[in-house]
């Protein structure tokens, strides 16, 4: 059965088809979520404008896919190395205790860490993958010392550093 949009329109097939989350969502809503992505700073007037709707329903559409969950949050962009955070580490860690127990204890450490900018569960070789930041290669190896050689799970730690960053988003593909 074909989808259609709030006026009874027939929705073209996009590269979202099959998602069953995003096929809730009209091709209004997903332009309002990508230009919300792409420019957190956006006015309601400038939605409004760019999916042709006046502002009260755009802000009530936006207010909706906050309330329901398809918007997190809103944060700036900012620029790590301007800032002093010279390395940038993709650390590898495998966990030797996997109880339940373990894992709450590791995973709350993680979350208190301020240099670890992403901690993600994943298959493979490894238990953990981080992302960490740090001014220069002795404050992260005091990070690797005082941090993650003290936690007696991790069994394992391997680093990739980064030495050139060719493309970072968090833009999904609308």
């Amino acid at each position: 059965m074909p989808r259609r949009n709030d006026s009874g329109k027939t929705l073209k097939p996009s590269l979202l088809e099959g998602y069953d989350a995003l096929a809730e969502l009209d091709d209004t809503d997903r332009t309002l979520l990508r230009l919300i992505q792409e420019e957190g700073r956006i006015s309601i007037a400038r939605l409004a404008e760019a999916v042709s709707l006046s502002e009260t329903p755009c802000a009530r559409r936006v207010k909706r896919l906050e309330s329901e969950g398809y918007i997190l949050g809103y944060q700036a962009r900012l620029h790590r190395q301007r800032l002093g955070f010279g390395v940038l580490a993709f650390v590898q860690l495998s966990v030797s205790i996997h109880t339940e127990e373990a894992t709450r204890a590791f995973e709350e450490a993680m979350l208190a860490c301020p240099e670890v900018l992403a901690c993600h569960n994943v298959t493979g070789r490894s238990d953990y993958l981080l992302q960490v930041v740090a001014p220069d290669l002795d404050q992260y190896g005091s990070f690797i010392e005082r941090v993650l050689r003290k936690m007696p799970e991790i069994r394992s730690i391997e680093s990739s550093l980064c030495l050139k960053e060719l493309k970072y988003t968090q833009l999904l593909p609308l």
